[in-house]
């Protein structure tokens, strides 16, 4: 008998020399020997091969040595990744550098060294813990700011080129968490946490990944799409179960852009179709994830798509571009050999190395880490958080608060009516100007413009204030008291400021309804969108005399 089954050794001999005597000893207790006669056989056989409990045991150890071996036909996917993870990087920092002196910096509309100064009071010294963030050591000024979102431009471009990756991956990582906690409200978006879990977990792929890591990157490519289908069945939005969401989306979606007139003007057979399409490819295509490499390609064809026709009509900044990036895990060398030119294939091809014992145990702690948080936030999404226990949800939010580990639940009510903020000022309550933003509908003449990969902040957030909920309230009448103050980092952010010396004496916000104007009505008045007058916004200070 194989020596590692020594621990069944006794069962052997229990059950050839001394049954008998066992079965007359155990008739006290009939549950001990039903297990011992039940288990016993399984130990050896006549012809001393293999048990077969140390059969699947065996199975066990060689799958887990697998999933340390180096992913040898993912050399040329990694390479290509880490570029393109470069490129989105370098996005993501070249966007956030034109905004966060006006979001966050010292006379923005939520200054972060009063948001560090809270998170203090209430946290104590657990407050660095919990934003953890380089600004705790350089101060919170403008030029903090922008000096952090510039080394992050120039640390992408360093990525870009293969330079140093490791350590500009580190580097890369937590420039982005510290932006991203200090841009508060402005940067708590999934598009965030996405860019820092793939940024996290890239920093083990230089050298060589193992297949324990491309689990990882296709974990969060499943979390990524399998829960934001969930999330919208189990929303109760009746324009998912109804399969009218396209009715609506193209029209009330954040930041549409031209493409997206286009698309709603589709006839309604087609709108459906669409919605069982994005039905299908995030509740049944992100389970192939996990089947063998035909039906990966098919995931990952499936995706793309998606993510394109996202593209093709809407500003979702650098989502669906990572997401299409996420997808080149589900690819292997041979299938991308097909595509690049031998001429680039023979400049980046490089040794296949197996990851050290030191990076081994840190992808495993990250599994570790990863994995359980995000069950456990997905889980107390689904049920009543009060089901979980306090210190499992501790646990997975301490995870989370470095940026891994977080759920996804990408619209999962659709907004059926677009109502836009109209701000103008005055000096005189007579004659009133309008601030112009530089992206969000406005003007009904002006065509929807393809920002892509920028996200413009201020813009987004815009879209969530008619709700009035207190968070978005809070936000915005600060916004508007920045704009009374005559904030030049402030008003910076906008496309038009109609007082450019003195800031008005007098500031209102107008509500109207927008929707997208119709092919008949588009050709008439030559408008994109038809605008109707709802009231004045209610809780905005200060208010008109």
């Amino acid at each position: 008998m194989n020596e590692s089954c020594h621990e069944f050794q006794f069962c052997k001999s229990l059950y050839r020399t001394e049954q008998y005597e066992f079965h007359l000893q155990a008739k006290g207790n009939r549950t001990l020997f039903r297990i011992i006669e039940r288990v016993a056989p399984y130990c050896y056989n006549s012809n001393n091969e293999e048990s077969t409990i140390h059969k699947p045991m065996n199975q066990f150890k060689a799958t887990m040595s697998r999933l340390f071996q180096p992913a040898a036909d993912q050399r040329l996917v990694s390479w290509l990744f880490l570029r393109l993870l470069a490129l989105v990087y370098l996005a993501a920092f070249a966007s956030l550098s034109s905004q966060i002196t006006g979001l966050v910096g010292e006379s923005g509309i939520l200054p972060l060294s009063e948001h560090f100064s809270l998170a203090g009071e209430y946290y104590g010294e657990r407050a660095r813990l919990w934003f953890p963030s380089i600004f705790w050591i350089t101060g919170t000024s403008d030029l903090a700011l922008k000096s952090v979102s510039l080394l992050g431009i120039l640390f992408s471009l360093i990525l870009l080129f293969g330079r140093w990756q490791r350590l500009t991956l580190i580097l890369l990582f937590l420039l982005y968490l510290s932006l991203y906690h200090a841009g508060q409200i402005f940067t708590n978006f999934q598009w965030d946490t996405l860019l820092l879990e793939t940024g996290f977990l890239a920093i083990f792929l230089v050298g060589g990944g193992n297949l324990l890591l491309i689990f990882l990157f296709d974990w969060l490519l499943f979390r990524m799409r399998f829960m934001s289908g969930l999330f919208k069945l189990v929303s109760g939005d009746p324009s998912w179960s109804g399969l009218t969401a396209l009715n609506h989306y193209f029209e009330t979606q954040p930041l549409p852009h031209i493409g997206a007139w286009y698309a709603h003007q589709l006839p309604e057979l087609f709108l459906k179709a669409g919605v069982i399409l994005t039905l299908f490819s995030e509740l049944l295509v992100p389970f192939l994830i996990f089947f063998p490499r035909r039906f990966r390609y098919f995931a990952a064809s499936t995706t793309i798509l998606m993510q394109l026709l996202i593209i093709a009509t809407s500003n979702h900044n650098f989502i669906n571009l990572l997401t299409i990036i996420l997808c080149l895990f589900l690819l292997h060398d041979p299938l991308l050999k097909r595509m690049l030119p031998a001429s680039l294939q023979e400049r980046i091809e490089t040794p296949v190395q197996s990851p050290g014992r030191l990076r081994t145990v840190l992808i495993v702690t990250a599994s570790l880490l990863i994995v359980p948080a995000s069950l456990i936030s997905f889980g107390a999404n689904l049920v009543r958080t009060q089901a979980v226990p306090t210190v499992i949800q501790d646990f997975s939010k301490t995870v989370q608060r470095f940026g891994i580990g977080h759920i996804f639940h990408i619209f999962p009510t659709m907004q059926t009516e677009r109502h836009e903020l109209v701000i103008q000022g005055s000096n005189d309550g007579r004659l009133w100007q309008t601030y112009d933003f530089k992206y969000k509908p406005g003007d009904p003449t002006r065509a929807p413009g393809m920002i892509i990969p920028h996200q413009p902040r201020l813009d987004w957030m815009i879209w969530f204030v008619p709700t009035q909920q207190p968070l978005q309230m809070n936000w915005f009448g600060r916004f508007v008291e920045r704009l009374h103050q005559g904030s030049e980092t402030v008003t910076a952010l906008l496309e038009h400021n109609p007082f450019p010396d003195d800031p008005p004496r007098y500031l209102r916000v107008d509500s109207f309804e927008y929707r997208f104007t119709s092919v008949e009505e588009r050709e008439q008045s030559g408008n994109w969108w038809h605008m109707e007058y709802q009231g004045f916004f209610p809780k905005v200070a200060p208010r008109i005399p």
